[in-house]
């Protein structure tokens, strides 16, 4: 069974366009509410949670109509970080949990997110046989059964209590100044209180958000603005979330940026010494560097590739009994802790490197050299197909040919957005420009 509507991570797109329209949103709604309502009897609920873009006003009333119109109970949340609604959706006892967020994407974007009653994302299966019912249209619950929805005020204590939870319990942050960008997003709030009751000294950015200006020249996708108030005042570390907190990349005291990588590999180390890694490996994505994994070869570890995107991860770690895993983009899972990536929890396990070692941030973010790696996207027109031209495919085997034995190639459409990406890792960086170069100009060009 194939999916249309769902793609790397639930369904998204522009606001007030197909498929994120109120109509969709209803019928998205009615459908999940249908397939996770299976029997007549008993409570169901569902926990609804949202960053802070505009739409998610629309959406979040859309989606409850179609949910209650099922007779499911929903429990909204309000802005908290997708984290939170994995962790909540189960400690809850829910039987579904929603997500409105486009996570990095612009503002004019939205998506919804699901998770299933343990608290981790749905399968494609699950995803495909929704999709089947959304086609089919759901009948309603009888008027008796209409489900009802209500407000819950503490979600985002407790989501800070359980973050806080993951560290050891004597561990304070006392003495250790602190940047946090939190992108105008959903962890607005509760990112810099839970840094502020461990301890740290905290200089906030990216928490003033009015429905237009999340992950605008901030966060984890523009840690520039960050990092220079990270020099500017002296910090320790700095902490770049996305619009929905579920990445984080991470800025040492001298404005130096880490990606998920890294924080990977720092954080591989140090449960491998401590015994604490299962299966002697790390799970991350095709798009994590070549160094990484040779890094985690010279310490006896493996590196577990899926595809993109951070369900898959998390698939392939429950796959595997694997605890760590993660992408370079600044997902980075713990499964001993949570469902899905948490940016500000492995943020506090980065502090917590700093306060055990003694070390700089410096000093704990740079694990490994990188292989040279690049990576362009091209973004492409509505109806476009530019990977099947045959031109782009020409191109693409060339490069294939020209890099064999010397490093790797990845072309593949993102799953969220119109763009193909390209990416190479090459140790010569002027064949690893010029074969990118020309698929990108080949892509361009079939892409208009």
């Amino acid at each position: 069974m194939t999916r249309k509507l769902f793609g790397t991570d639930g369904v998204r797109g522009t606001a007030n366009t197909y498929p994120m329209t109120a109509e969709m949103a209803l019928r998205i709604g009615a459908a999940v509410g249908r397939y996770f309502r299976r029997d007549a009897g008993g409570v169901h609920r569902v926990v609804i949670g949202k960053d802070t873009r505009l739409s998610g006003y629309m959406l979040e009333s859309a989606l409850t109509a179609g949910l209650t119109s099922t007779g499911m109970n929903v429990l909204l949340l309000g802005p908290v970080p997708t984290p939170a609604v994995g962790l909540l959706t189960r400690s809850m006892r829910a039987d579904l949990g929603v997500m409105i967020s486009a996570s990095h994407n612009p503002a004019q974007d939205n998506g919804i997110k699901f998770f299933g009653p343990d608290g981790f994302k749905l399968s494609d299966q699950a995803e495909a046989e929704i999709e089947a019912l959304i086609d089919a249209g759901v009948e309603p619950a009888q008027a008796a059964n209409i489900g009802r929805a209500k407000r819950v005020d503490d979600a985002r204590f407790r989501y800070g209590e359980r973050v806080k939870s993951s560290l050891p319990r004597d561990l304070r942050l006392d003495g250790i100044k602190v940047v946090v960008d939190c992108a105008n997003g959903a962890a607005h709030r509760a990112a810099p209180e839970v840094l502020w009751e461990l301890g740290a000294e905290v200089i906030p950015m990216g928490v003033a958000p009015d429905g237009h200006n999340i992950n605008r020249g901030c966060g984890s996708t523009a840690p520039q603005a960050a990092a220079a108030m990270v020099v500017a005042h002296g910090a320790d570390v700095g902490i770049c979330l996305d619009g929905d907190a579920d990445r984080v990349i991470m800025i040492d005291e001298t404005g130096a940026v880490a990606d998920g990588d890294q924080l990977m590999a720092l954080l591989a180390s140090r449960w491998a010494v401590d015994d604490r890694l299962t299966g002697g490996a790390l799970v991350a994505t095709v798009m994590s560097n070549l160094g990484l994994e040779r890094h985690l070869a010279g310490l006896g570890l493996r590196l577990e590739r899926t595809a993109v995107g951070d369900r898959y991860v998390v698939e392939r770690m429950r796959e595997g009994g694997f605890n760590l895993g993660g992408e370079q983009s600044g997902h980075i899972v713990m499964t001993d802790y949570a469902t899905t990536g948490d940016g500000l929890m492995a943020a506090l396990h980065f502090l917590a490197a700093m306060v055990q070692s003694g070390q700089p941030a410096s000093a704990l973010a740079r694990q490994f050299e990188p292989v040279p790696q690049l990576l362009k996207n091209v973004r492409f027109a509505a109806g476009k197909t530019p990977l099947d031209s045959g031109a782009v495919k020409a191109a693409i085997a060339g490069a294939e040919a020209e890099l064999a034995g010397k490093g790797r190639l990845l072309i593949r459409k993102s799953g969220t957005e119109p763009l193909i990406r390209v990416m190479a890792e090459c140790e010569d960086e002027g064949l690893l420009n010029r074969t990118v170069d020309d698929i990108v100009a080949a892509v361009e060009a079939a892409a208009i």
